[in-house]
């Protein structure tokens, strides 16, 4: 089957990809073919795990991304594939967060991609087939409530996006990015936790998208290999959403039955 072994001979690093999209992201470009190092703040859930190197690092440390990077490329052979994953939600209006909260949230979101990348780009320019991809959300095109930090950061990953497949088209080097609808995640679990009715949010969720339910991680995963993928060798400046037409449908409300 086309694309069925399309990572094969290349080595892929995934930040955040200890949980949820990251690891399903990791899973499947190992199915694919590829050699992948996770890197993630604590990797402690994926000891023994044989089909994954893994990488303790910090995405706002930049000298503990440089030292990742820098073992994951010397034990894969290089890297041919970034996907930039690594992310922390925060929730509220601009008056909830305080400017360290926006910092912070900042720190991680946005510029934990420009760390890695950096790290990441004289392996990358070694690479006959380098892409990368950013984890991005519905967030930085759809005006959500209560989502104000979460939506700017989100906002300048896809403005980052765009710029850096500009600045890096030329030296061979594709950078798209994926915006998901709400997934369920260990993240999007967290988060039903504080609420005051759980069940009644993620109900809530569930009916914000067209489709009726939340986006699976594998959903995801399967538009970041897409993306990643030598097969996808012209695509480049390109955000793919996956959000079950949350992004782009516009539907009647359903018939009361």
């Amino acid at each position: 089957m086309i694309g069925e072994r399309d990572f094969a001979g290349l080595a892929a690093v995934v930040t955040g990809g200890a949980a949820g999209i990251g690891l399903a992201t990791a899973r499947m470009l190992v199915a694919r073919g590829a050699r992948v190092a996770v890197l993630d703040r604590d990797v402690s859930p994926l000891a023994g795990d044989g089909d994954l190197s893994v990488f303790a690092a910090d995405v706002t440390d930049d000298a503990s991304v440089v030292e990742a990077v820098r073992g994951a490329a010397a034990l894969l052979g290089g890297i041919d594939v970034l996907v930039n994953n690594a992310g922390i939600g925060a929730a509220g209006t601009v008056a909830d967060n305080d400017d360290a909260e926006w910092h912070r949230v900042f720190d991680v979101n946005v510029i934990g991609i420009v760390r890695v990348s950096r790290a990441a780009l004289p392996h990358l320019r070694a690479s006959r087939h380098a892409a990368i991809v950013n984890t991005c959300s519905i967030a930085a095109t759809a005006g959500l409530p209560q989502r104000a930090l979460y939506s700017a950061s989100k906002g300048a990953v896809q403005s980052l996006t765009l710029a850096m497949a500009a600045d890096h088209v030329r030296e061979g080097i594709r950078v798209n990015c994926v915006n998901p609808g709400t997934a369920d995640t260990p993240w999007v679990g967290r988060l039903l936790d504080t609420a005051a009715d759980a069940d009644a949010e993620r109900v809530a969720l569930n009916a914000r998208q067209p489709m009726g339910r939340l986006v699976t991680a594998d959903e995801v995963a399967f538009a970041i290999s897409s993306l990643a993928s030598p097969l996808a060798a012209s695509t480049t400046g390109t955000s793919l959403a996956v959000d079950g037409g949350m992004q782009g449908l516009r539907l009647r409300p359903a018939q009361a039955r």
